[in-house]
């Protein structure tokens, strides 16, 4: 899979790349459980970070480490953005993450879109790129670890240069 989304023989190659985050209950298996039932939504296999711990970034005070991750996969023929994100909150909901009550709470599965291919979105329900995606280090690294070459729409410098440039007191360490 490019990294762009290029074309190879007439098909449609989009690449799309989704954060889990999990802080509560077993979040090491919660995360893996998650990327299996990704691989449904992709017409390829998952490209897949590593696993990492990271510390709560704007959560409310005593929220429990999370552990991140990020996939790319390619969505179907035709898929759009928002059929893709409401089948990302099905999939949380599945995973038993009930409405969200308090901004960024403890959490079983958080499934973020963070693109989808080169398209740009800005509604009430859906930013893309995710609009806090170039500024979080849980976000980068892993995204780095597969997709370091990747220029997020609406950016002008990779992956892998937004992850060294990025000034930041947040803490991640492979697992």
């Amino acid at each position: 899979m490019s990294s762009q989304g290029g074309r190879k023989k007439g098909e449609v190659k989009l690449a799309v790349f989704v954060a889990l985050g999990s802080n509560q209950g077993d979040s090491r298996q919660i995360i893996r459980q998650a990327m299996k039932r990704l691989r449904d939504l992709s017409t390829r296999p998952l490209l897949k970070s590593s696993l990492w711990q990271t510390k709560p970034v704007d959560c409310p005070p005593g929220s429990p480490m999370f552990v991140n991750a990020v996939v790319g996969l390619v969505a179907s023929k035709g898929e759009t953005p928002e059929a893709l994100l409401v089948k990302l909150q099905a999939i949380e909901k599945e995973f038993g993450r009930p409405a969200k009550k308090i901004l960024n709470e403890p959490r079983l599965l958080d499934l973020d879109l963070i693109a989808f291919g080169t398209q740009t979105r800005g509604t009430d329900r859906l930013t893309l790129p995710h609009p806090r995606a170039h500024q979080r280090h849980f976000v980068l690294q892993p995204l780095c670890e597969i997709a370091p070459e990747l220029i997020l729409p609406k950016q002008s410098s990779s992956v892998s240069e937004l992850l060294v440039e990025l000034r930041s007191d947040e803490t991640v360490s492979r697992l």
